[in-house]
């Protein structure tokens, strides 16, 4: 394998064998390639684009750079969900002990945030003792105890697509689709999954802003995913308001325990996650039809057994026994909290999502280098909903800050976020489509 070549023949615009992706992500991993050969390859991706049946093999290949988990002899169906990321969206640790309590195993690969973006490790590590790096032993008990386990992406996992992204992320060659596609589908299907759903973001808080380009990278997604022999669909999403009613690392925490509690009954939030649970029954044969499964959903809920699952993630994975009890207890607290008001009366008719979860940042809920430390206290909550009427001076969220002259400029900020209209705006799904397998 002579790896120019292989740059060459992509550059021309020429169809790669499947061996030679393999080979030449064989060499990334082992390091017999250079940065820039590396880059080159990206860049060549970049303008020239892949076929399907190539971004099955580079995914294949980036997969089969590290350890694969097997799952066979756990006597339940394997599934995971993958989401690309928006303002508010915590379905993950809901979602998870959901359908774990429905009878499937969840064996869910995270990662932190991202630009705007909160993550779901950083929102598990407000809990003390949480570990989101626990050995492949430990990891496999609690998945066969519990039913799921959420953790982040252990150096044996896809080596080869942590490599790459790095080398992606300071070439300029990120949006790449089919890149895009091999390096989510690559940690994912290292996890061993039969079946997997996937919620594709789209609007003002989304990586990708328009429905064209959230319906392209959906379609690759499942498309890959398939052809490399997981069953997948996805849900192309909204992410034009923040999803959850906070923002914020423990606030979605505790929005988490509500959630579970059955106090977030009718929202957005709501219809994402158990249409998404709906998908991972169906797909995994645990239900016969999406209504059914919905329904089966939903009686893990109200039974409690979905909130004892994730409190027994928890305990097991080194956190309190009685987190779920005394959350108050162990989830620090910002000093600091401000109201944001309603700067006239009407109507919440927009919001800029994006600039809400960066506010989160510049709060220190998240990252601006990928060294910095995260405050998980504070953030946002008590979001009203887009369509809410408000009253001039009435709370539209509520800021959790470090310090009062952060609580006050945040919050000054926030007011300006919003676009209060005299007339309702029309209502807009939170699901936008299905892409089937």
């Amino acid at each position: 394998m002579i790896p120019q070549e292989i740059i060459r023949r992509k550059r021309d615009g020429k169809v790669l064998a499947g061996e030679e992706i393999a080979a030449f992500i064989a060499a990334l991993t082992s390091e017999e390639i250079s940065e820039g050969q590396a880059a080159a390859f990206a860049m060549a991706v970049f303008f020239r684009g892949m076929s399907r049946d190539e971004t099955v093999a580079l995914t294949l290949a980036m997969r089969d750079s590290g350890t694969v988990l097997n799952w066979d002899g756990l006597g339940r169906p394997v599934a995971d969900k993958h989401s690309t990321g928006g303002v508010g969206d915590n379905v993950s640790l809901m979602l998870a002990p959901i359908v774990a309590a429905c009878g499937l195993a969840v064996p869910m690969i995270s990662g932190r945030g991202l630009g705007h973006t909160g993550g779901t490790l950083d929102k598990l590590q407000s809990i003390p003792g949480y570990n989101v790096m626990p050995d492949e032993t430990l990891f496999r008990k609690v998945v066969d105890e519990v039913g799921c386990a959420i953790i982040g992406q252990t150096s044996d996992l896809a080596p080869a697509d942590r490599r790459l992204y790095g080398i992606r992320d300071v070439t300029a060659t990120v949006e790449s689709v089919p890149l895009i596609t091999a390096s989510i589908l690559s940690k994912k299907l290292a996890a061993g999954l039969g079946s997997l759903v996937l919620d594709v973001k789209v609007g003002n808080g989304a990586f990708m802003e328009s429905a064209d380009e959230a319906e392209t990278l959906a379609r690759s997604l499942v498309e890959v995913a398939n052809g490399a022999g997981v069953k997948t669909a996805a849900l192309i999403t909204d992410m034009n308001q923040p999803l959850a009613d906070a923002a914020g690392n423990a606030l979605e925490i505790v929005n988490c325990l509500d959630f579970l509690a059955g106090l977030k009954a009718g929202t957005r939030l709501e219809t994402v996650v158990l249409a998404e649970a709906a998908e991972m029954l169906v797909q995994a044969g645990v239900a016969s039809d999406p209504g059914q499964a919905e329904e089966t959903a939903r009686m893990a809920l109200a039974s409690g057994e979905a909130m004892e699952r994730f409190a027994r993630m928890v305990h097991a994975l080194g956190g309190p026994a009685d987190f779920c009890e005394r959350p108050d207890v162990y989830l620090q607290r910002a000093p600091v909290r401000l109201r944001v008001p309603a700067p006239r009366d009407g109507y919440l008719a927009a919001c800029e999502t994006r600039a809400l979860g960066l506010a989160v940042v510049e709060l220190g809920g998240g990252r601006k280098r990928a060294a910095d430390p995260i405050d998980h206290r504070v953030g946002i909550n008590e979001l009203l909903p887009l369509g809410s009427q408000v009253s001039e001076g009435e709370p539209i969220a509520m800021v959790h800050a470090a310090s009062r002259e952060d609580a006050e400029r945040i919050a000054g900020d926030i007011a300006r976020f919003y676009t209060v209209s005299d007339v309702p705006p029309a209502a807009t799904p939170v699901i936008l489509k299905r892409i089937g397998c």
